[in-house]
């Protein structure tokens, strides 16, 4: 598989997602290789993302402009717009970069809600540093300078934390992956030099398994 190919079979929601100065209808649809799919297909895709009834509230619905960078809209509905725009095209692949993180409290139990259902039925990556993103997950694995160095269930894993809190004291983010078979690969992050996706794939234990 080449690079492009793979690019098309992936879909990223980021911590600050990006807007366009056009209607929400167009934001969704933004970048499809259909520029116009049915209203049907769109509307699925906003109620996965749980925005689908903040629209319908708006005096212009779909048809609502919002703003350069969606400067019209709180955290929470950008993010739901950006959910619903990667969920439209239906990804093989879904990766979730601190997709709650800049949100409070209210706006990410609403957007986690929508990220429950985005996940269903894909392999969906999520990076995050709240404990509280991963907890239902299956199996963690703890990556230092690139290397996986311990691979634990979630209880196992918090117990370790609370207990021996300052052996992972440097600890900067997780990773999740959830497969359709609804199996989860978590990843942590203790590196400070780099960004914490750099060296997995160079150094990742060949017989690790998540099933």
């Amino acid at each position: 598989m080449n690079i492009r190919d793979l690019r098309e079979q992936v879909c990223i929601v980021s911590q600050e997602p990006t807007l366009f100065d056009c209607t929400i209808l167009e934001n969704i649809c933004y970048g499809l290789d259909d520029p116009k799919p049915s209203y049907e297909k769109v509307v699925a895709a906003a109620k996965m993302a749980n925005i689908h009834n903040f629209v319908l509230g708006l005096p212009e619905g779909y048809d609502t402009r919002v703003g350069e960078k969606g400067t019209q809209l709180s955290g929470g509905q950008k993010q739901r717009i950006a959910i619903a725009r990667a969920l439209i095209r239906d990804p093989p692949i879904l990766l979730l970069d601190e997709a709650t993180s800049a949100l409070d409290t209210e706006s990410e139990k609403i957007v986690q809600d929508a990220l429950e259902v985005a996940r269903q039925g894909r392999t969906c990556i999520v990076i995050a540093h709240r404990l509280s993103t991963i907890q239902d997950s299956d199996v963690i694995v703890m990556v230092q300078e690139g290397k996986a160095t311990d691979k634990e269930p979630p209880h196992k894993l918090f117990e370790v934390f609370f207990v021996s809190a300052s052996k992972y004291a440097r600890v900067r983010a997780f990773f999740a992956c959830k497969t359709p078979q609804n199996r989860y690969l978590i990843l942590s992050s203790q590196r400070e030099d780099s960004p914490p996706l750099m060296g997995l794939s160079s150094s990742w234990n060949a017989d690790f398994s998540v099933g």
